[in-house]
Protein backbone atom coordinates (compact mmCIF):
# COMPACT_ATOMS: atom_id res chain seq x y z
CA UNK A 1 0.00 0.00 0.00
CA UNK A 2 1.44 3.33 -1.07
CA UNK A 3 1.95 6.18 1.45
CA UNK A 4 -0.77 8.16 -0.36
CA UNK A 5 -3.29 5.34 0.03
CA UNK A 6 -2.36 4.97 3.71
CA UNK A 7 -3.05 8.69 4.18
CA UNK A 8 -6.44 8.48 2.43
CA UNK A 9 -7.48 5.46 4.51
CA UNK A 10 -6.35 7.21 7.66
CA UNK A 11 -8.32 10.37 6.93
CA UNK A 12 -11.40 8.32 6.05
CA UNK A 13 -11.20 6.55 9.39
CA UNK A 14 -10.96 9.87 11.23
CA UNK A 15 -14.02 11.21 9.44
CA UNK A 16 -16.02 8.02 9.83
CA UNK A 17 -15.21 7.25 13.44
CA UNK A 18 -14.64 10.83 14.52
CA UNK A 19 -17.34 12.93 12.88
CA UNK A 20 -19.67 9.99 12.40
CA UNK A 21 -19.08 8.83 15.93
CA UNK A 22 -19.79 12.32 17.24
CA UNK A 23 -23.01 12.47 15.22
CA UNK A 24 -24.11 9.11 16.57
CA UNK A 25 -23.18 10.12 20.12
CA UNK A 26 -25.15 13.36 19.78
CA UNK A 27 -28.19 11.50 18.44
CA UNK A 28 -28.07 9.05 21.34
CA UNK A 29 -27.74 11.89 23.86
CA UNK A 30 -30.68 13.75 22.31
CA UNK A 31 -32.79 10.61 22.36
CA UNK A 32 -32.01 10.07 26.03
CA UNK A 33 -32.71 13.68 27.03
CA UNK A 34 -36.33 13.99 28.22
CA UNK A 35 -38.39 16.69 26.57
CA UNK A 36 -40.16 18.95 29.05
CA UNK A 37 -43.89 18.41 28.52
CA UNK A 38 -46.43 21.21 28.49
CA UNK A 39 -48.15 19.45 31.40
CA UNK A 40 -46.47 17.55 34.21
CA UNK A 41 -47.59 14.05 35.20
CA UNK A 42 -49.94 15.38 37.87
CA UNK A 43 -51.61 17.62 35.30
CA UNK A 44 -52.04 14.74 32.86
CA UNK A 45 -53.53 12.61 35.63
CA UNK A 46 -55.96 15.38 36.44
CA UNK A 47 -56.99 15.66 32.80
CA UNK A 48 -57.46 11.89 32.54
CA UNK A 49 -59.61 11.79 35.67
CA UNK A 50 -61.60 14.89 34.82
CA UNK A 51 -60.45 16.45 38.10
CA UNK A 52 -59.42 19.79 36.60
CA UNK A 53 -60.98 22.29 38.92
CA UNK A 54 -60.07 21.30 42.46
CA UNK A 55 -59.01 24.14 44.76
CA UNK A 56 -55.49 25.39 44.11
CA UNK A 57 -54.25 26.97 47.37
CA UNK A 58 -51.34 28.76 45.70
CA UNK A 59 -53.55 30.28 43.00
CA UNK A 60 -56.23 31.18 45.54
CA UNK A 61 -53.65 33.00 47.66
CA UNK A 62 -52.49 34.97 44.62
CA UNK A 63 -56.08 35.92 43.80
CA UNK A 64 -56.68 37.12 47.36
CA UNK A 65 -53.45 39.13 47.30
CA UNK A 66 -54.45 40.71 43.99
CA UNK A 67 -57.76 41.84 45.47
CA UNK A 68 -55.96 43.41 48.42
CA UNK A 69 -53.47 45.12 46.10
CA UNK A 70 -56.33 46.55 44.05
CA UNK A 71 -58.10 47.85 47.16
CA UNK A 72 -54.88 49.41 48.43
CA UNK A 73 -54.31 51.11 45.07
CA UNK A 74 -57.84 52.49 45.00
CA UNK A 75 -57.52 53.74 48.57
CA UNK A 76 -54.20 55.41 47.86
CA UNK A 77 -55.51 57.08 44.70
CA UNK A 78 -58.62 58.21 46.54
CA UNK A 79 -56.57 59.90 49.23
CA UNK A 80 -54.27 61.50 46.68
CA UNK A 81 -57.06 62.57 44.35
CA UNK A 82 -55.76 60.12 41.78
CA UNK A 83 -57.38 58.15 38.98
CA UNK A 84 -60.67 56.63 40.11
CA UNK A 85 -60.89 54.70 36.83
CA UNK A 86 -58.00 52.39 37.74
CA UNK A 87 -58.95 48.81 36.92
CA UNK A 88 -57.35 45.61 38.11
CA UNK A 89 -56.78 44.28 34.61
CA UNK A 90 -54.74 45.47 31.67
CA UNK A 91 -55.46 44.56 28.05
CA UNK A 92 -52.46 42.77 26.58
CA UNK A 93 -51.15 43.57 23.11
CA UNK A 94 -49.62 40.09 22.92
CA UNK A 95 -50.94 36.93 24.53
CA UNK A 96 -48.79 35.65 27.41
CA UNK A 97 -47.12 32.25 27.37
CA UNK A 98 -46.33 29.80 30.14
CA UNK A 99 -45.97 26.05 30.83
CA UNK A 100 -44.32 25.39 27.50
CA UNK A 101 -46.47 27.80 25.47
CA UNK A 102 -44.57 30.75 23.95
CA UNK A 103 -46.23 34.18 23.83
CA UNK A 104 -48.61 34.47 20.88
CA UNK A 105 -49.71 37.27 18.60
CA UNK A 106 -53.40 37.93 18.27
CA UNK A 107 -54.81 37.29 14.79
CA UNK A 108 -54.92 40.47 12.68
CA UNK A 109 -58.29 42.19 12.80
CA UNK A 110 -59.53 40.10 15.73
CA UNK A 111 -60.32 42.89 18.15
CA UNK A 112 -62.09 41.82 21.36
CA UNK A 113 -65.87 41.91 21.22
CA UNK A 114 -67.50 41.56 24.65
CA UNK A 115 -70.94 41.36 23.04
CA UNK A 116 -69.95 38.46 20.80
CA UNK A 117 -68.21 36.73 23.70
CA UNK A 118 -71.38 36.97 25.79
CA UNK A 119 -73.37 35.42 22.93
CA UNK A 120 -70.90 32.51 22.78
CA UNK A 121 -71.19 31.98 26.54
CA UNK A 122 -74.99 32.03 26.40
CA UNK A 123 -74.93 29.39 23.68
CA UNK A 124 -72.55 27.17 25.69
CA UNK A 125 -74.26 27.37 29.06
CA UNK A 126 -76.82 24.67 28.34
CA UNK A 127 -74.15 22.10 27.53
CA UNK A 128 -72.81 22.56 31.07
CA UNK A 129 -76.25 22.18 32.62
CA UNK A 130 -76.77 25.87 33.37
CA UNK A 131 -80.22 27.37 32.78
CA UNK A 132 -81.15 30.88 31.70
CA UNK A 133 -81.57 31.83 35.36
CA UNK A 134 -77.78 31.63 35.74
CA UNK A 135 -76.98 34.11 33.01
CA UNK A 136 -77.17 37.26 35.14
CA UNK A 137 -74.64 35.84 37.59
CA UNK A 138 -72.23 34.79 34.84
CA UNK A 139 -72.52 38.13 33.07
CA UNK A 140 -71.77 40.02 36.29
CA UNK A 141 -68.95 37.69 37.31
CA UNK A 142 -66.95 37.91 34.11
CA UNK A 143 -67.70 41.62 33.69
CA UNK A 144 -66.04 42.12 37.07
CA UNK A 145 -63.17 39.77 36.29
CA UNK A 146 -62.21 40.80 32.77
CA UNK A 147 -64.86 42.96 31.13
CA UNK A 148 -65.48 39.90 28.91
CA UNK A 149 -62.17 40.63 27.17
CA UNK A 150 -60.10 37.60 26.14
CA UNK A 151 -56.93 39.72 26.33
CA UNK A 152 -57.34 40.87 29.92
CA UNK A 153 -54.61 40.12 32.46
CA UNK A 154 -54.73 40.87 36.17
CA UNK A 155 -52.10 43.48 37.04
CA UNK A 156 -51.17 41.76 40.30
CA UNK A 157 -51.76 38.02 40.01
CA UNK A 158 -51.21 37.46 36.28
CA UNK A 159 -54.59 35.72 35.87
CA UNK A 160 -55.57 35.78 32.20
CA UNK A 161 -58.53 35.71 29.85
CA UNK A 162 -62.27 36.09 30.17
CA UNK A 163 -62.56 33.74 33.18
CA UNK A 164 -59.20 34.96 34.62
CA UNK A 165 -57.52 31.57 34.78
CA UNK A 166 -54.46 31.45 37.05
CA UNK A 167 -52.17 30.58 35.44
CA UNK A 168 -53.67 31.15 32.03
CA UNK A 169 -52.15 27.92 30.72
CA UNK A 170 -54.71 25.92 32.71
CA UNK A 171 -57.09 26.77 29.88
CA UNK A 172 -55.02 24.60 27.53
CA UNK A 173 -57.10 21.68 28.81
CA UNK A 174 -59.95 23.20 26.76
CA UNK A 175 -57.87 23.94 23.66
CA UNK A 176 -54.35 24.77 22.53
CA UNK A 177 -55.56 28.18 21.31
CA UNK A 178 -56.41 29.32 24.86
CA UNK A 179 -54.22 32.41 24.49
CA UNK A 180 -56.25 34.01 21.71
CA UNK A 181 -59.60 32.21 21.34
CA UNK A 182 -62.44 33.59 23.44
CA UNK A 183 -64.58 30.47 22.90
CA UNK A 184 -61.84 28.22 24.30
CA UNK A 185 -61.51 30.47 27.35
CA UNK A 186 -65.27 30.45 27.90
CA UNK A 187 -65.42 26.67 27.59
CA UNK A 188 -62.73 26.29 30.22
CA UNK A 189 -64.31 28.91 32.45
CA UNK A 190 -67.73 27.27 32.44
CA UNK A 191 -66.11 23.94 33.28
CA UNK A 192 -64.19 25.55 36.12
CA UNK A 193 -67.33 27.13 37.53
CA UNK A 194 -69.27 23.88 37.31
CA UNK A 195 -66.46 21.82 38.84
CA UNK A 196 -65.67 24.14 41.73
CA UNK A 197 -68.83 26.13 42.49
CA UNK A 198 -71.62 24.17 40.87
CA UNK A 199 -73.11 27.13 39.05
CA UNK A 200 -72.38 30.72 37.95
CA UNK A 201 -74.48 32.04 40.83
CA UNK A 202 -72.42 29.92 43.24
CA UNK A 203 -69.23 31.44 41.79
CA UNK A 204 -70.68 34.96 41.82
CA UNK A 205 -71.76 34.58 45.43
CA UNK A 206 -68.24 33.53 46.40
CA UNK A 207 -66.78 36.45 44.48
CA UNK A 208 -69.12 38.86 46.22
CA UNK A 209 -68.06 37.56 49.62
CA UNK A 210 -64.28 37.44 49.21
CA UNK A 211 -63.50 39.37 46.02
CA UNK A 212 -62.38 36.43 43.84
CA UNK A 213 -63.61 33.03 42.66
Amino acid sequence: MTPKRVLVVGLSAVILFGGGGFTAYTAIQNANTPVKPVFELDDMAAIASGDLYTPDPEADALKAAAVQAYKAKKLKDGRAGGDDDYTWVEVKERAPGGDGFPPANFPPGSDPSPGSNKAVAKAMMGSFGFGADQWGCLESLWHKESGWNERAMNRSSGAYGIPQSLPGSKMASAGADWQTNAATQIKWGLGYIKGRYGSPCGAWGHSQRVGWY
